[in-house]
């Protein structure tokens, strides 16, 4: 007689795995300290980590605890000081001008769970920093906490796309929700994808949110459920209304401070809270960070992005930055993966793939070539992969 076979091995998610009270027991647990020892504490289930402790610690160890945090431990960690306040308000100062213009032009952007128009919010902001800034956005996508726990989920050559959201007083909060990929398929169709599909979606992107401003509880920073990610049913379960209530009686929210910064497995149940203070204009630069094996939710002109920035990256290694600053820029910027492209031109001569643009733009930046010879390059490099 065969084995039943449990909930955790079959091929499809069925109705029976979408009760609450397994949901609550999978939740309502204390994150276990000991098995994080890089983490400076814990506070209502969510790991502390600091910049200086990124920077001090093994860069494996610590990606592999990471790794645990986010698939088998809560789901969420914060990094205290993950940015200096001066780069943090030169990207705000720049930010607020994407803003006003697109105020100005009247193309105010809307909101995936929460009300058009109540708050403020720029989609493409990578990009769009980039082409309005861009010696702001290579100092900022430098950062090394962002590529310590993007590589640690994701791999070296992770894709880096941003949108940067204004809460004004008396917002809303959203609905809880999980995000991008299964996150955002409508109900009706979730339960035709496999189980294993269920389980890969979360691999594929990384979420973070930067504060951009000091975030009291008032102004509602990220509501989260630690834990919530490792419920196997969680995407066709997290409309539903004992889902919801369930969120809103045990959610936790943490008071940042500005350049904190937030990374949490796209799987956990989150939502952006209600600010009810007074006066708060609470703004964070919201990171999705996408497997170069999947697909970004947003189209980026990864090319202009790259000639826009590559004149401060010349700097930058003029200065004498460090080589692991300049590859952390390149990664932001470039397009890491070799394929989809046009093999009868664009040949994997010598290797496994032809070069990605981010072998372009090391080579460059190795050789010192001037923005007009990488321009040459990338030309060259993007007809060969026209079909």
């Amino acid at each position: 007689m065969a084995a039943p076979v449990s909930s955790a091995n079959r091929a499809w998610i069925h109705e029976a795995d979408l009760r609450l009270e397994d949901f609550r027991a999978e939740v309502l647990r204390e994150t276990d300290t000991a098995a994080y020892p890089h983490a400076e504490g814990v506070r209502d289930n969510v790991l502390l980590y600091t910049a200086d402790g990124f920077a001090r610690a093994d860069r494996r160890v610590l990606q592999t605890e990471l790794i645990g945090a986010l698939a088998d431990g809560p789901g969420v960690v914060l990094v205290e000081g993950a940015f200096a306040a001066d780069i943090v308000d030169r990207a705000s100062a720049a930010f607020f001008a994407i803003i006003d213009r697109q105020r100005a032009e009247d193309t105010a952007a809307g909101d995936h769970f929460g009300e058009p128009g109540a708050n403020d919010r720029i989609w493409n902001a990578a990009q769009k920093l980039a082409l309005h800034s861009p010696a702001v956005f290579a100092d900022y996508y430098a950062n090394d906490a962002v590529a310590v726990i993007s590589q640690a989920w994701l791999g070296p050559r992770y894709q880096l796309t941003s949108q940067v959201n204004v809460v004004n007083p008396g917002s809303a909060p959203q609905v809880p929700h999980r995000d991008y990929h299964l996150g955002f398929v409508p109900d009706e169709h979730l339960a035709h994808y496999p189980a294993h599909v269920h389980r890969t979606s979360p691999v594929l992107t990384l979420q973070g949110a930067v504060a951009h401003c000091d975030m009291p509880v008032a102004s509602g920073p990220t509501m989260l459920l630690p834990h919530s990610q490792k419920f196997a049913g969680g995407y066709l379960a997290f409309n539903r209304p004992e889902f919801i209530d369930f969120f809103a009686d045990h959610h936790v929210q943490l008071p940042l401070a500005k350049g904190d910064a937030v990374f949490f497995n796209p799987a956990l149940y989150h939502g952006a809270g209600s600010n009810v203070s007074a006066g708060i204009r609470r703004i964070a630069n919201l990171l999705q960070v996408s497997s170069p094996f999947g697909r970004a939710m947003e189209a980026l002109d990864r090319t202009a992005m790259v000639r826009a920035v590559y004149p401060d990256l010349l700097a930058m290694k003029t200065a004498g930055r460090p080589d692991r600053d300049l590859v952390n820029v390149v990664v932001a910027t470039a397009e890491g993966y070799a394929f989809p492209t046009n093999l009868d031109r664009d040949q994997p001569i010598g290797s496994l793939a032809p070069p990605s643009q981010v072998d372009t733009v090391l080579a460059a930046l190795a050789d010192e070539l001037s923005p007009e010879q990488l321009d040459l390059a990338l030309r060259n490099q993007n007809e060969r992969r026209i079909p």
